[in-house]
């Protein structure tokens, strides 16, 4: 008895250390991916994709194909299981060859890899499987198009892009795309035969064929076709403005982001954008009958005659002021994938019942030019002076009124006009009675980072409406004040898509916009509704009425 007790006893005591040297339960494993991981099915196939923290994730899946400067048409089909983890190939553009090295810093570019063959999409979700359970009819798919202008960028190119966290925190579907960009999507050959009738909106049609895969297949990956947003920033922005004048798109989505992005006010006319196609022609010197000869070039060949083309163009142009700011690649009137300017009744009437979410940040452009970080008032007075001349002194007095919270000489010369002078318009259109309603916001946060040069620029709203902060460090600096205004900012993008409006608990009660009340959300780290924040600021600056 007493051995007994003494071996119960030491075997007591030796549990902790035993307990110490056992293998500790295996937490999750934030990668997840094999043979039967995140598999799902398409109308062309099957796609395999992977888990990363909970989240499916795919990437690179064909929604369409498409010969050059061709309208797209289905993509193939396939057999068996397509492997879809990695980013697909993106639209060819001019290759990088040096950076501003400040000025890259915080953007942190990802340039992918390049092949005409690019039309693809990625997609991240909570579920899987069409087996899965999933809310009724659906989560809210939010459709993201890509900066970059109409001539560059990629779904790949910032770190901002991805979708995951904004898929976790909003159970969402989110789905961002590559196109065709450039000469690419955007060259005039319609006067050379029914071949080429699209060639000038190809990449914009490509945009509608994404939005038609999401229609036939989102359902499968746990989204509603019948709750699609599609936003976008900057030339993103200005797609999104193109699919709304665009017939083929309408019932494709139905609520629409602009951000940074309301320049978009008029289509090339056709005349003006033949004048290009047969300017290209003319450089790679061939005939009219020659026009599949293009078919055969390199796109470095064609790149290089497309400048030269242009610029021919635009000079032959420039004594008639038409258009002010010249031609380049972008959207045109053809007459029927876009058969309306976006002033006209019959434009606006295609997306009347889309409700719009619109704005711009506060700075822009404005820290991407040294010269603008001046040292002292005289001094942001002077660089003020060759922008605006006799009006400085008035716009100085109505940015102290619209920004009374400035507190550098540079807070005064790096306040953006143009963008946002952009949103209030759009919103001003939008807003008529009988529409879907319009909500405006603007950015006023300035990043801490590398001594506050970078303020509230062009893109920094990014990490901050896909909440990703941790991802863009470089950017927004990962401090409190980040992630909290991210939280707020994210949360009213996916509210106002699984809506149509923006407002949530976590942010002042935030009003539809009307051209009378001029009503703007400002996000900072004290976020709040003004209205017309800056009517007088833009009035001064642009000498039109706001």
């Amino acid at each position: 008895m007493k051995t007994h007790s003494f071996l119960v006893a030491l075997a007591a005591l030796a549990l902790p250390l035993l307990a110490v040297g056992q293998p500790k339960k295996e937490m999750a494993a934030p990668i997840v991916a094999g043979k039967d991981i995140a598999v799902v099915p398409t109308e062309s196939g099957k796609v395999r994709g992977y888990v990363h923290n909970g989240i499916y994730t795919f990437k690179g899946i064909p929604y369409a194909k498409a010969e050059r400067f061709m309208a797209p048409t289905k993509p193939d089909s396939w057999s068996g299981v397509r492997s879809s983890m990695t980013y697909g190939p993106v639209c060819p553009i001019d290759p990088t060859t040096s950076v501003y090295d400040e000025i890259e810093f915080p953007f942190h570019h990802d340039w992918g890899y390049m092949n005409e063959n690019c039309l693809s999409l990625n997609v991240w979700t909570p579920q899987a499987t069409a087996a899965q359970k999933s809310p009724a009819g659906g989560r809210p798919v939010l459709v993201w198009l890509h900066g970059g202008g109409f001539s560059a960028g990629s779904s790949v190119e910032l770190p901002s892009y991805d979708g995951e966290n904004m898929t976790r925190k909003g159970d969402v579907v989110v789905v961002t795309v590559n196109h065709r960009l450039n000469l690419l999507g955007f060259l005039d050959l319609s006067a050379y035969g029914e071949k080429y009738k699209s060639s000038a909106n190809a990449g914009l049609l490509d945009l509608v064929a994404a939005l038609q895969w999401v229609k036939a297949n989102i359902s499968q990956f746990g989204g509603d076709p019948g709750n699609v947003t599609i936003f976008g920033q900057s030339g993103g922005g200005g797609k999104v403005t193109s699919l709304m004048n665009a017939p083929s798109a309408k019932g494709l989505f139905h609520k629409a982001i602009v951000q940074s992005g309301s320049y978009v006010n008029s289509f090339t006319e056709k005349e003006l954008s033949q004048k290009v196609g047969a300017a290209m022609l003319a450089e790679l010197n061939l005939q009219p009958n020659q026009v599949d000869s293009l078919q055969k070039f390199s796109y470095e060949r064609l790149s290089a005659a497309s400048k030269r083309a242009l610029r021919k163009v635009n000079e032959s142009l420039k004594a008639e002021n038409r258009p002010a700011f010249g031609v380049g690649w972008g959207p045109t009137l053809d007459g029927t994938f876009l058969p309306y300017q976006p002033s006209e009744p019959a434009a606006m009437e295609l997306a009347k019942n889309v409700p719009l979410l619109v704005g711009s940040t506060k700075t822009e452009f404005g820290p991407f030019n040294p010269t603008n970080r001046v040292a002292d008032m005289d001094a942001a007075k002077a660089n003020l002076q060759k922008r605006f001349g006799t009006k400085t002194d008035a716009y100085l007095t109505a940015a102290k009124k619209a920004y009374p919270e400035a507190t550098q000489p540079s807070d005064y010369v790096n306040i953006d006009i143009n963008f946002r002078a952009g949103a209030v318009q759009q919103a001003n259109q939008k807003a008529v009675a009988g529409a879907a309603p319009v909500y405006v916001y603007l950015f006023t946060w300035n990043s801490p980072v590398n001594d506050g040069i970078y303020k509230s620029m062009h893109c920094m709203e990014l990490p901050f409406v896909f909440d990703n902060i941790s991802r863009c460090e470089e950017m927004t600096g990962g401090g409190k004040e980040a992630y909290a205004l991210a939280d707020k900012m994210s949360r009213a993008w996916i509210a106002f898509a699984r809506t149509g409006n923006p407002n949530h608990k976590g942010l002042p009660n935030w009003p539809a916009y009307t051209a009378q009340t001029g009503a703007t959300m400002l996000f900072d780290n004290v976020s709040q509704i003004k209205n017309h924040p800056d009517k007088e600021l833009l009035e001064v600056a642009t000498g039109k009425s706001m």
